[in-house]
């Protein structure tokens, strides 16, 4: 495992279950989050954005957390082992709305500066909706994609934490 992509939910723990695996394999974690938003909530130019994507999935080892499905299929193409946390809409929601409270006076380690916490509708609903409406296509992106690849493929609370305590096997 060199090239690892983090995908899930708002709220699945995709940043969480990143960093965790970057201190254990020793593996330089990139939030995503960190890249495109710019302060004030504001998004990369498209162009931009591309080209700060394809910078990091050229380097030799990674591991990259976040969903934008703008370039998930280049990331999946290129890395070697994908981690989707495909976890219960109302865990998520839950984590969420405590992720709200918990930074909600500052920013969060994983977001890019000047991007205070948020819990506006248009989040929440693309939480709530995740199954139904992104799900499908990452599923399709996986299948199409995984060949030669590892696929790792949680969906509670406690298989994540029966991954983080060998993730190598």
């Amino acid at each position: 495992m060199k090239r690892i992509l983090v995908i899930g939910s708002g709220g699945a723990g995709k940043s969480t279950v990143a960093t965790k695996l970057g201190q254990l394999l020793n593996i330089e974690v990139h939030h995503l989050d960190k890249f495109y938003w710019r302060p004030g909530w504001v998004e990369t130019p498209r162009d931009e954005w591309l080209q700060t994507v394809a910078e990091l999935v050229d380097r030799d080892s990674w591991i990259i957390d976040g969903n934008y499905s703008g370039t998930l299929d280049i990331r999946i193409r290129r890395c070697d082992t994908i981690v989707f946390l495909d976890l219960p809409r109302l865990l998520c929601l839950w984590r969420i709305m405590k992720r709200n409270l918990q930074y909600r006076r500052g920013g969060r380690p994983d977001m890019a500066e000047g991007c205070l916490e948020k819990l506006d509708p248009e989040f929440v609903s693309w939480v709530w909706n995740f199954s139904r409406r992104s799900r499908p296509r990452v599923v399709e992106l996986i299948r199409e994609h995984s060949d030669g690849k590892r696929v790792v493929w949680l969906r509670s609370k406690a298989d994540v934490r029966k991954f983080l305590s060998d993730p190598g096997r």
